[in-house]
């Protein structure tokens, strides 16, 4: 006899809220210890649950740590990229990006803990990279919008320089001795400063083969 639909829909509503409790049970266990101590048992025992049922929803510590980065990334706005990339005014729009990420960066210490953890988890840093590389591609095509009278090498140049600007390393030795809002106004500053760069004359004597000037 096949099983009848509803309870099929509440098994699948059920096996997703165990989902989202192990995630906010890691992210909780991540934001009070160090990740060194981060593993699937961990969370398992943070969750209430057992290690099998974290490694059969997630597969992997690192499986888990991208689930975790998905969430923040939802709950810190992210989704905000795509309205700011359409900007009628691509360097306003670039302001707006630099604003996206300097709010999420500061806004839940998950965040650092999962770059921390990027250093000794070749996979979740493969995984995070992939993530990270959407903000480069967001910055390109607002660069690439504004029409600037440059070369091709020199808005990659400027494109890498803002997507270093607006990294979560970046924000956080910016954040050193400065509030989150300071951090991110010298961020924004920087990354005027490379668009300004993009149209200025180069300097007397400079070598022409240089992209960047």
């Amino acid at each position: 006899m096949t099983p009848r639909p509803y309870v099929s829909r509440a098994r699948a509503a059920a096996a997703e809220a165990r989902r989202q409790a192990v995630i906010e049970a890691a992210a909780a266990f991540m934001r009070a210890n160090p990740m060194t101590v981060f593993s699937l048992e961990s969370v398992a025992a943070a969750a209430g649950v057992t290690r099998l049922t974290v490694y059969k929803q997630f597969g992997s510590r690192g499986g888990l740590l991208e689930a975790v980065f998905d969430v923040l990334a939802r709950n810190g706005r992210l989704g905000r990229i795509a309205d700011v990339v359409t900007d009628p005014d691509p360097r306003e729009g670039l302001m707006r990006l630099a604003e996206v990420f300097c709010d999420f960066w500061s806004g839940d210490a998950a965040v650092g803990r999962l770059h921390d953890a990027m250093a000794t988890d070749p996979d979740l840093a493969r995984a995070l990279s992939e993530r990270n590389e959407r903000r480069r591609r967001a910055v390109a095509a607002l660069l690439e919008r504004m029409q600037l009278p440059a070369t091709a090498g020199q808005r990659r140049d400027a494109a890498d320089l803002i997507f270093a600007l607006t990294s979560y390393p970046m924000f956080r030795l910016l954040s050193g001795g400065r509030s989150a809002a300071g951090a991110c106004a010298l961020i924004k500053a920087a990354c005027s400063d490379a668009l300004d760069r993009l149209t200025a004359r180069p300097p007397a004597g400079r070598a022409s083969g240089t992209h960047w000037h």
